[in-house]
């Protein structure tokens, strides 16, 4: 790397690195504090009854093996791509693609479900109008540069922090809380608990979203081990208040029949007037997702083009914002035709299959590390690799058979590209 990357100057065609700690932190809370805290509990508690916080502890740890693993790798491969990139250097071509391609696919979906969520919030008749504005308005801003939208979350996180405090804040401080209610009952189970993991997991998907940007971080070998662990710590600690608040407020029955769980909650919790703030920090929570989602699938499939694994015309660098423009505008087209389209519980759960082997692929690359390359623990890796695969079987059906079939066929489309590849080849 020369020095004016490490500056924070671009390479020839390349990224420029202008994002320090804190911007590298905010954009993982960005992406991390979203829509999923406000949708995700009220069916995790459904599945895992008064084991909730059992399942939001599993998605903790399978989350930490994964941020682990994505950090290390993020410091020693300090470019655009996040596990695409990893997978291509210590697995081979093929699981690079297969990580990109599930990655890319899945994210669409999740842009998809947090621009629905934010249209649902904004104006529930006309939710799929909104959500498309909203894609498109986002787009043109990541298009303005990536200072901007690091700019744009920081905000966004002030903002949803701030709701999310007052929520506790109103919940704790009401005479409805009953600490009685955390304790586990006879409705709990193995697999009821895994699947809650599975629906939490949804919520912190976002740590490796500093991770995709390596190419636009100074000093990456530094600030991304450093970046991600903070930003899935605060990220923890916020969703556990907030879990804990509804279960002593609602109890895990109440909890899994709110269709709008903080709504209810600040309801129950005799704070009435706090509704209307938390509808709207729950849309400032979906858009600041979106934002920083539309950030690191625009990243990932311009490391694709890159490699020509999608088409190279998306490998392109705006000269003056330093922006993948035609992968952003790519993706925000393909976005909103989704988010036009779309059921948000099916994009949600589309959406972690593919998450979940992503981050399958970058444990198994974190555990060919050596010593010398700052390779974790080998158990966190490990276990990491085991409970992607786990929390992904246990998804509902439907969602393991979409993206089973969407998997598969974009193995496929590798494998007869590569035969064509082999015929035109002298």
């Amino acid at each position: 790397m020369t020095a004016d990357n490490r500056a924070g100057g671009a390479q020839d065609g390349g990224l420029h690195r202008g994002l320090g700690l804190t911007d590298a932190v905010v954009v993982g809370l960005g992406a991390m504090l979203g829509a999923g805290i406000f949708t995700a509990l009220a069916p995790a508690a459904d599945a895992a009854g008064s084991g909730l916080l059992l399942g939001l502890a599993v998605a903790a740890v399978v989350a930490y093996c994964n941020a682990t693993s994505s950090a290390r790798l993020a410091a020693r491969y300090p470019a655009s791509g996040g596990t695409y990139v990893y997978g291509r250097e210590r697995l081979g071509e093929f699981w690079a693609y297969l990580a990109g391609w599930a990655f890319v696919v899945g994210k669409t979906a999740s842009c998809a479900a947090m621009a629905l969520t934010a249209g649902l919030y904004i104006w529930p008749e006309y939710a799929h109008a909104v959500a498309v504005g909203a894609v498109l308005v986002l787009t043109a801003v990541n298009y303005t540069g990536i200072q901007k939208s690091a700019g744009l979350t920081r905000i966004i996180v002030g903002i949803v922090l701030a709701v999310l405090a007052a929520i506790v804040v109103a919940s704790f401080g009401s005479g409805t809380a009953d600490a009685g209610q955390l304790g586990l009952g006879a409705d709990i189970s193995v697999t009821g608990v895994l699947e809650a993991a599975g629906l939490l997991f949804f919520a912190f998907a976002g740590y490796a979203r500093i991770a995709t940007l390596g190419e636009e971080v100074r000093d990456p070998a530094r600030t991304i081990p450093r970046a991600v662990p903070i930003a899935l710590a605060v990220t923890l600690g916020t969703y556990t208040l907030v879990a804990v608040a509804a279960l002593m407020v609602l109890g895990p029955s109440r909890l899994a029949s709110a269709t709008a769980p903080l709504s209810d909650l600040v309801q129950a919790a005799g704070a009435g007037w706090l509704e209307p703030v938390v509808r709207a920090g729950a849309a400032v929570a979906a858009l600041g997702a979106l934002l920083a989602l539309i950030l690191g699938v625009s990243r990932t499939t311009l490391a694709m083009a890159r490699d020509r694994h999608l088409p190279h015309a998306l490998a392109a660098v705006h000269p003056r914002f330093a922006v993948p423009h035609r992968a952003e505008v790519a993706v925000g087209v393909v976005v909103a035709v989704v988010a036009a389209t779309a059921d948000i519980r099916a994009a949600i759960g589309f959406s972690s299959f593919g998450v979940l082997l992503y981050y399958a692929v970058a444990n198994a690359a974190a555990a060919t590390l050596t010593r010398a390359e700052s390779r974790p623990p080998r158990a966190i890796p490990v276990l990491g690799f085991a409970g992607c695969l786990v929390l992904a079987v246990t998804l509902p059906p439907a969602s393991v058979l979409a993206g089973a079939v969407v998997v598969a066929a974009g193995a496929l489309l590798y494998g007869v590209r590569r035969t064509v590849s082999r015929h035109r080849s002298p």
